[in-house]
Order: C-alpha cells, then structure tokens, then sequence
C-alpha cells in the first residue's frame, strides 16, 4: 500500500470499530499529518479515499464527519441445499445469461469478467505486437498436447507460491480454466456417476456435469469458511461419490478463503474414501492478504487432487490460457484433452510465457489485489447506501465476486428478467445450484470501479429490491 492508502485504511477500521462514531468529527488534516509522520498532502488524499468510499464526508469551514451509515448487512449463513444425487437442471438460464455478453449497452452487475484495462497489461500487448512484427513459423504450427514447455516451467514456479511443488512434465496446458475442469471431471467420472460440490457453485462447472450425465450432491457450505465437513463425510457415507469439486481459495460465489485446517480435513476424508479433488484454484491468485493461500494440491501425497486454473482471472479471459496438474490421472488426462482440442494455441501461450518470464506477471498481480480489495470497498458501501435492509452480503477474502442474500421467499429470477430490459445484467443465485436453488439470491461483480453507469444500477437494482421487499 503507498502511504495515504495505509492511512485511509487504519482510518476505516477505527470506524468500523466505532472508535469514530457516526457523525462525529475526524481530526484535523494537520493534526493527522503531526500525528502519523506524513505530509498534509498525504492525509488529505486519504480523506479524499475514504469519502469516495462514502465512509466520511467534508462540510465547508468544519472539516470531515463519518458519515450516517445503515449498519453493516450480516454475511450469509451457511447454506442448506438438498443433499441427495440430483440431476442438474438451468441450461436455458444459463445460455440466456452467456447471450448478455454480446449486448455492448449492458451493465455487467453479474458477469464473471476482470478488469483488463489496468497499465500493467501493457506489456502484454506488446509481446503480442512483437509475435506479429516477427512473423515466426512455428507459432503459427500445432503444439504438443502437453502445451509450451516455456509456459510450462513458469506455471511450475507460480506454483510453488500456493505450496505446489510440480514439474513441468506435471501440466497440461488446456483452452481455459473451463477445458481443465472438463478434462479433470472426465478423467475421473463415467456416466452415471455421482460428485460433491460446495453449495452454490460455479454454473459452468455443473453444466459439464450435466452433459457428462453426472449426479451432484449438493454440500452446504459457510460463507466464511467454506464447505461443511461434516455434511460431506455424511454425504460419502450414504453415496458413492466418485470426486468432490471445490473453489477452496476467493471462492466463487461466496468468496471465502477456506482455513488450512479445513483443507486438510477435507483431503483426510479424500483418502478414507479413495475419492479424487478437483480443486479449481483460478481465483486463488487474487487473494488479498500474503503470502496467498496454500493449495489442497500442496497437500496431495497420492496424486489424488487435480489442480485447474488459469490466467482468464488474472490477466484476461480471451486469452484462453489454463491448465490442469492431473497428478496419477495424467493418462487419462492427456486422452481427454487429445480427444478434446488436441493442443492449444500457440501465440498467446508464447505471449504469455514471456510475460511471466520478464516479471510483469507479478507486478500486474499486486495492482490487482490492491484494486479489488479497493473495489470491494467502494462496492461494500453503495450496496448498504442502495440496497434494502434485511438483506445478507458476503465479505470476500479476494477475487472480485460478491454474494447477496435475501429473505427465503424471495423470487429475484424475475427482477433479473426484468432488470436485463433496462441494460442491466444479473445473475440469480439459482443458476449456481444444480436444483435450482437459491432464487433469492444474487452473485454481483465488483472487478471495474464505480462509475456513473455502474453507480445508477446499483440505484436502479436497490430500488427494485427494496420493492419487492415491501410487496412480499
């Protein structure tokens, strides 16, 4: 953090801690600057931070106040889905919200996008521009099946920040996060066979499941500290699940990190019942706190744990970059994505490579973190500002998607129908669940900053929240 973020910072815990209260008047700017050893230009760029995260404000001639706020939502209490082998339903949900993507006008409040606008991707178009200027033949031949060994050996040492410590022969590069979750699900499942997976979870993962004619058994799941334990040992108990499916690290949607002890029970109970992990870990990069979180893969003794990411959260998501540490299931890993895409694309594997090698990679991923986290403030406070009370939000730990929960007899399905025709997309909670649960719930993205446009969607979405709250 540079010095006036760090004060801005320490300013809103003692908010937040109610050591300033609601409408009390803040410290002078020189008093501060006497106070804490910095420059009166750096207090007041804090001051200006924290109003614009609508936690203080000026009045002429008087100095700052913390602003009257509604009290801080709740988080989400841990979830409560079925928990039998269900068949998967909400494609023609799904498919309705990837249509949204095409519409230019529209508002993403739902979407799963980073900010690829930030300077330091710059140099990434620049390596880019230099595979073109050079015109090199092989980029434009097919690649091994196991992908770009260059790519490869950073990916190994990338990982050993998550604890990994994996060869390059130990990768497969695939077309995405999404072809490595593909790939790992078949690599260990048949038809007919029957997975775990947090509840709510990501909607792409449970649409392969479907096409792959895969049960789910849905496991309740805290917003805090992640999948339940305990369900889960019930559920292998009663059933013959084949694999369990986590987002372990800034999960997506409720964005929690799960403690370490916690991943460690959960690869206890992998190995008492001899079933696999795929572990999806594409957000596990964007945490806010260092080190990052370590990896159930960190843990795996036995091959057991199937790593999947990729840098579409990280850098951008047209890249189409991903990868998959199959441990003992590489055979059937590398038939799959033979039978799949065959190889991946060639230039960007190169551009991104280099990238990574130069050490822009690094420094892209701390600007990032700082301004998510910073985001998710701004975000945090317009959701109170706008939205209803009685509402629950969750407090992610990283990435940049956030859970909103109402009242369980709230329908949200047609508020987001009805939203969509004023440019305004959302995503319902429902299409994060295989039996179509959670209608009452939104999954909101936080990763651009809070424009004019994003600001009067929220308004507009707050509004229509707080209606259907009075009617129901």
């Amino acid at each position: 953090m540079t010095r006036y973020q760090h004060l801005a910072s320490l300013l809103a815990e003692r908010i937040e801690q109610g050591l300033y209260r609601s409408g009390e008047r803040l410290p002078s700017v020189r008093s501060l600057s006497s106070e804490h050893g910095v420059s009166i230009s750096t207090v007041q760029q804090a001051y200006h931070l924290l109003e614009d995260r609508q936690l203080i404000s000026p009045q002429p001639r008087s100095g700052y106040f913390v602003t009257q706020r509604k009290a801080q939502p709740p988080v989400p209490q841990l979830t409560r889905p079925v928990q039998r082998p269900v068949e998967i339903t909400q494609w023609d949900a799904v498919l309705e919200q990837l249509t949204a993507r095409e519409e230019r006008e529209m508002v993403a409040l739902g979407s799963g996008n980073a900010d690829v606008t930030q300077p330091t991707i710059k140099p990434l178009w620049r390596e880019l521009g230099r595979i073109a200027q050079y015109q090199e033949p092989e980029l434009l031949g097919y690649d091994s099946v196991y992908g770009m060994r260059a790519l490869r050996q950073q990916i190994s040492r990338l990982m050993l920040d998550s604890g990994c410590v994996v060869s390059s022969d130990d990768i497969l590069i695939t077309n995405g996060c999404h072809e490595a979750l593909s790939i790992a699900i078949r690599a260990v499942c048949e038809p007919g066979d029957i997975v775990a997976v947090e509840s709510p979870s990501f909607h792409g993962t449970m649409q392969m499941l479907r096409a792959f004619g895969i049960k789910v058994v849905e496991i309740p799941t805290d917003s805090v500290t992640g999948i339940s334990v305990e369900a889960l040992e019930l559920a292998l108990e009663q059933w013959p699940i084949k694999a369990v499916i986590l987002v372990p690290s800034c999960n997506n949607p409720l964005g929690f990190i799960m403690p370490e002890e916690r991943k460690r029970a959960v690869f206890c109970l992998a190995q008492r019942f001899d079933i696999a992990i795929i572990e999806d870990d594409v957000y596990g990069e964007m945490a806010y706190e260092y080190p990052r979180p370590m990896a159930i893969k960190s843990l795996d003794i036995d091959g057991r744990v199937l790593l999947c990411s990729s840098f579409s959260k990280t850098l951008a998501p047209g890249l189409r970059v991903g990868w998959i540490i199959p441990g003992r299931y590489l055979d059937r890993a590398l038939h799959m994505k033979y039978i799949g895409t065959g190889s991946t694309g060639t230039l960007a594997q190169y551009a991104v490579a280099e990238f990574i090698r130069n050490g822009h990679y690094h420094r892209h991923l701390r600007r990032m973190r700082q301004i998510y986290q910073r985001n998710l403030e701004v975000f945090t406070c317009r959701v109170r500002q706008y939205f209803p009370c009685g509402i629950c939000v969750s407090r992610p730990q990283g990435g940049f998607i956030m859970w909103v929960e109402l009242p369980e007899n709230i329908d949200l399905v047609p508020i987001c129908c009805a939203l969509r025709e004023e440019g305004i997309h959302l995503v319902a909670g429902s299409l994060l669940s295989a039996s179509g649960k959670y209608r009452n719930c939104l999954r909101l993205n936080y990763a651009l900053p809070v424009d004019a446009a994003l600001e009067a969607a929220l308004r507009k979405t707050g509004e229509a929240l707080g209606h259907v709250l009075e009617n129901t």
